[in-house]
């Protein structure tokens, strides 16, 4: 696998319908991601989808011939449609237009795209696109209840400008979010199902004055990539961030903070109930013993300047005495950004905190500190035991330390 392959989707067989609606373009983008991360890519285009898209744009993107209702008759191929809904992991319909909506809500087979869907055996998500007079057609909605209750998955639509020029709900969601969404639907019998992981991300920032803080070069890119692995195997992810300004993981749920009373107040919270704590955030030692009013000026005569410092909250020695008063959560593991005795000093902290993992990296090497996309570091066990890993994709540290996780929670 590539460094672009997302596990959860490698070998899997995933099915785009493309309806007729100007958003039909747009699909495009989605079948590439989706190849990319290593999916097998299928299109199914109706009749009024090659109106505004062809078959062969989506050959190109894809690697693999794209379909439309002549290939229903096809005399080389036993009863396709058949063979598609068996094989498929997934199908997505985007844009899933009115029109596509009630034929699948009545039972309606006369194209390739709906008698595939009616023999698809995998999960299937709906991506309405239409005008917002249309989407709030009493008729419309009537069959996107039926179809809700019937088990398909219902992704949009958003509030914005249409084709139409008209301002209202009935926008396509963007590509990313339904690669997010189809994470979060592939995911959902992962090996992490029902379980709650809290994770933390990003620097805390430590104010000195209005305008200053004490901070560090932390850009949450691990902690992010540890939520979405958490994610892509079921568990229902509390995300806890810093001074980070990444895309929230679809599905996750994301709590902001800055300081690192706050954070620690933060996941103190989110673990009464939780099965595990990765506590990836670069949290600040230490805090202005003194926040000044106003922004402290530079004066002619100002030469030296002294700030008091006071350590900030223990949060992870916080949330050893939680664990020890209530039992939750009952798997901890933290990092250890280090620049010099990587192991040793990795080692005391896994001591000191009662950690039953710690991952630790060494910030000072340049393909592997802060705000980089590669990692290299080392596993440390409780139990004694020490994995160095090679340099490798923040992602793939992810789904390591998710594989530890997993051994840990049994």
């Amino acid at each position: 696998m590539t460094m672009d392959t997302i596990p959860l989707f490698h070998n899997k067989n995933i099915i785009l319908g493309v309806c007729g609606g100007i958003a039909a373009y747009k699909i495009a983008e989605l079948a590439s991601k989706l190849t990319q991360a290593g999916a097998l890519v299928d299109v199914i285009l109706t009749e009024s989808a090659t109106k505004f898209v062809g078959p062969v744009t989506f050959a190109a993107v894809s690697g693999r011939s794209a379909l439309t209702d002549a290939d229903l008759w096809r005399h080389d191929q036993h009863v396709p449609h058949v063979q598609l809904g068996e094989k498929a992991d997934l199908l997505i319909i985007a844009p899933a237009t009115a029109n596509t909506l009630a034929k699948l809500a009545h039972g309606q087979a006369d194209n390739l795209l709906s008698v595939t869907a009616l023999a698809a055996r995998g999960p299937i998500i709906l991506v309405p696109a239409m005008d917002g007079g249309m989407w709030s057609n009493a008729a419309t909605q009537a069959n996107v209840a039926i179809l809700r209750e019937r088990g398909f998955h219902i992704l949009g639509p958003a509030l914005g400008r249409m084709a139409s020029g008209l301002i209202g709900e009935g926008r396509m969601v963007e590509p990313a979010e339904m690669l997010g969404y189809a994470r979060v639907v592939l995911g959902a019998k992962g090996q992490l199902a029902k379980r709650k992981i809290v994770v933390s991300a990003g620097g805390t920032q430590e104010a000195i004055d209005p305008v200053r803080f004490i901070g560090n070069r932390s850009s949450g890119k691990q902690g992010f990539a540890i939520a979405q692995a958490a994610i892509d195997r079921g568990a229902a992810v509390t995300l806890i961030v810093g001074a980070a300004t990444l895309p929230t993981p679809y599905g996750a749920k994301r709590i902001d903070v800055e300081t690192a009373q706050q954070m620690c107040e933060a996941v103190l919270a989110a673990c009464r109930d939780a099965d595990a704590l990765i506590m990836a955030a670069a949290v600040a030692d230490f805090q202005a013993a003194q926040l000044a009013a106003h922004k402290i000026k530079k004066t002619q005569d100002t030469v030296d300047f002294a700030i008091q410092l006071t350590r900030t909250p223990d949060i992870l020695q916080a949330v050893k005495d939680q664990k020890e008063a209530i039992g939750k959560p009952p798997i901890t593991i933290g990092f250890a950004a280090e620049t010099q005795n990587l192991i040793e000093n990795a080692t005391a902290k896994l001591t000191r905190k009662g950690l039953d993992l710690i991952v630790a990296n060494d910030v000072a090497a340049a393909d592997a500190g802060f705000a980089v996309d590669t990692n290299r570091v080392t596993f440390i066990g409780a139990g004694g035991g020490v994995e160095p890993l090679a340099l490798m994709s923040k992602a793939q540290v992810a789904e390591r330390v998710l594989d530890r996780l997993i051994k840990l929670l049994g």
